[in-house]
């Protein structure tokens, strides 16, 4: 068996690639599908769809079971508070520093500079969505019904539903033991679940990839060129220096990592949706040496407070807009871009879930600092290539969430460096099916 394993991981033949290898491929046919074939790419788009809501159905089952095993299971409901303290402190120190950089770009390249702000996109369907104040979101992140909650697939409800029941499973004992063994063989079935889904990935990006080329056509990838660019460098930027300085002062095994994240990056990158990331990435952090509870808590959580991409985008699009604008409403001063960013960044929070969030909030906000309608009018000039720039801030939010975990299991003194030199290797197999057996005897034991 550990020998069939190895060939299976080490010497893999060249028709059985990897799936980020296939995912890759996927994306390049499905961009030449939808360039030599139009209504193909648009009658292919079902598939990105089908994809998603498999990954959707994950997500509730996967998060309460994990929470609840992390939570109740470890016993010490301390280690939790302090963990999440600490979670919400790294989140924001890491968000800001995002904002900053985005502003430096943007008001270094001025990409806005000589646009005319007519037209651009359909924003009819933003303007039915209101973003939630402070006040509003601390009622929001407590549930009246979960079962309302996993339906819209509310992460941040989901999360505090999850906690408050690890706590009460917790407190009742043993009498709560069956459970928790329920809802630890659960996670296990999702994971699996999880594998399943994730063969059919190459199919979904590839069909996503296939609509963007087929409704927009080459040339929506040098329209607002200078934006464009501009987003990407400062994505650059954010984790190549600051999220690289944290991975050395963390000690994060940085080829591991990378490795870990690949495969929930990509899968981001192309389908335009954290959630789609989520179950591969809560998978490969544990096989990495995080902790289950610190994944099962940080990177839910972050979903909602961690999204690094997402600022920095905020950001450099809201000055984007100012500088378009300027003509007509003068030049913003640097305090006034300042005091938008800090709206931009409490507005934002609890929105993952929104289809376009960001563009939901950027909307908003524009119509606070400017007049005469020029919010709407700027971003209906962004809608129409938003769709590549959101490639890569959500795969950045999803590379930031994944560090956290990381640098929260470190902080905390619980990441595993054992079990992160061995991922993605033979060993790694032979460790798991030791572990297999050690379940299973125990299990026998128990019966």
């Amino acid at each position: 068996m550990a020998k069939r394993s190895k060939t299976k991981v080490e010497g893999r033949p060249w028709y059985q690639p990897s799936l980020t290898t296939q995912i890759l491929v996927g994306l390049i046919l499905g961009g030449a599908l939808g360039y030599l074939s139009p209504k193909w790419g648009n009658n292919v788009y079902f598939l990105r769809d089908i994809f998603l809501n498999l990954i959707k159905s994950i997500i509730a089952p996967l998060i309460f079971s994990t929470l609840v095993v992390g939570i109740a299971g470890g016993g010490d409901l301390k280690k939790v508070g302090r963990m999440g303290v600490k979670a919400l402190l790294y989140f924001e120190i890491v968000t800001t520093i995002a904002l900053f950089i985005g502003l430096g770009v943007v008001n270094f390249t001025k990409p806005g500079a000589g646009v005319v702000l007519a037209g651009g996109g359909d924003i009819r369907q933003l303007t039915t969505i209101q973003p939630q104040g402070f006040r509003d979101l601390l009622v929001h992140i407590f549930p009246a019904s979960v079962i309302d909650s996993m339906v819209r697939g509310d992460v941040l409800q989901i999360v505090a539903f999850s906690v408050l029941f690890a706590m009460a499973v917790s407190a009742m004992g043993t009498r709560a033991a069956p459970i928790l063994r329920g809802c630890d063989a659960l996670s296990q079935v999702m994971f699996k679940f999880t594998n399943y889904v994730m063969m059919f990935a190459p199919i979904g990006v590839g069909a996503a990839m296939a609509h963007t080329i087929a409704t927009n056509g080459l040339a929506v990838l040098v329209n607002l060129g200078k934006l464009i660019g501009s987003l990407y460098l400062a994505l650059f930027l954010l984790v190549f220096f600051v999220m690289g300085a944290v991975m050395i002062i963390a000690r994060v095994p940085i080829i591991q990592f990378l490795k870990a994240v690949r495969e929930p990056f990509t899968i981001a990158f192309a389908t335009t949706s954290s959630e789609s990331a989520l179950p591969k990435a809560m998978e490969n952090m544990e096989r990495l040496g995080v902790p289950r509870r610190i994944v099962g808590f940080v990177m839910p959580t972050g979903y909602s407070f961690n999204l690094d991409g997402t600022t920095l985008y905020l950001a450099m699009a809201s000055v984007f807009v100012a500088q378009a604008a300027e003509p007509t409403i003068g030049h913003m001063s640097f305090g006034r871009q300042i005091v938008m960013m800090l709206t931009l960044m409490i507005t934002s929070k609890g929105v993952a879930g929104v289809p376009r969030a960001a563009l939901v909030i950027l909307l908003a906000t524009l119509n606070s600092f400017m007049p005469g309608g020029l919010g709407p009018i700027g971003v209906a000039v962004i809608f129409g290539v938003d769709e590549l720039m959101d490639m890569g801030r959500t795969s950045v939010n999803v590379l930031g969430n994944c560090l956290a975990t990381v640098v929260v299991a470190r902080w905390e003194g619980e990441f595993d460096d054992k079990k992160a030199r061995v991922f993605g290797t033979s060993e790694e197999v032979k460790r798991e099916l030791a572990a297999g057996e050690i379940a299973l005897a125990e299990a026998a034991e128990e019966g």
